[in-house]
């Protein structure tokens, strides 16, 4: 095995062939992500001669979109679980939250199912399920989402060179290949990523709400279901974060005003 020196968070030390950047963080489960040579990958990541590693702590800006990715994540095997029959949309990280929107033909989520999709995430977290990156050829890829319009034309505007915004943030890869995730060998994404370590580092989140979506913005297209979210890195900053949404609707000025009888409505 070659020896070879990195530098992890400013200082050099010793590494080498089929080391990665999780093995110097084993004793610090607050780093979920790590950014090497100035971009942010999988700690899983295999390290190289003279790579710069600088650990994402979870309460970072950049860790806590990781986190809520993840989650987004775990969200869409759980619907798949629940539902087989689903067809997946896209799930990206968003302000304090996710989600993800799914197809499910003709049917439609309701409040009251958010807490099965939210026990079904739970067994996974649980289960502490490793995120595993891959890259695999465009046509394994199209044969791997056959049964996954939505995924398939992303694939399609990626290599075809006619991505946007949306399709760049779902999958990564490089020339003919598309990075994808596994969980097990049940559920597969289409993933740019990163994502944490493995499921076991999430579990603080709470789903929200459900709506309707057009695919891909047009009004024309299919509509799909979302299921929102919001996700965190301990249960203090979640429960901190659920008073703030209490006391925001609480103080609600057109409330208040009905409430107290200072405006009235025919």
């Amino acid at each position: 095995m070659a020896d070879f020196k990195v530098k992890i968070d400013g200082k050099e030390q010793n590494a080498s062939d089929g080391i990665n950047a999780i093995d110097f963080y084993k004793d610090n489960k607050d780093i979920v992500v790590a950014k090497i040579n100035g971009q942010i990958k999988d700690l899983a990541t295999a390290l190289k001669a003279n790579d710069e590693v600088i650990g994402i702590a979870a309460n970072s800006e950049e860790g806590l979109a990781v986190i809520r990715h993840s989650t987004a994540h775990i969200l869409a095997q759980a619907v798949q679980k629940l539902r087989p029959q689903t067809k997946l949309g896209i799930g990206p990280p968003i302000k304090d939250g996710f989600y993800y929107d799914f197809d499910l033909g003709g049917r439609v989520f309701t409040e009251e199912n958010l807490a099965n999709v939210e026990a079904e995430m739970r067994k996974v977290i649980t289960a502490n399920q490793p995120f595993v990156r891959a890259e695999i050829s465009v046509a394994d890829a199209l044969k791997l989402f056959s049964e996954q319009p939505y995924k398939c034309e992303i694939i399609e505007r990626v290599t075809g060179g006619a991505a946007d915004g949306t399709d760049s943030a779902e999958v990564g890869g490089s020339g003919d290949s598309v990075s994808i995730y596994r969980n097990t060998d049940e559920f597969v994404d289409l993933c740019l990523g990163p994502h944490v370590p493995s499921t076991g580092r999430l579990g603080h989140f709470k789903l929200q709400k459900v709506s309707s979506a057009y695919w891909r913005g047009n009004e024309k297209g299919p509509v799909l279901q979302r299921i929102y979210g919001t996700a965190w890195e301990s249960k203090t900053a979640l429960e901190e974060h659920l008073h703030r949404l209490e006391e925001a609707e609480r103080r609600d000025h057109r409330r208040l005003a009905v409430e107290l009888d200072l405006l009235s409505f025919p």
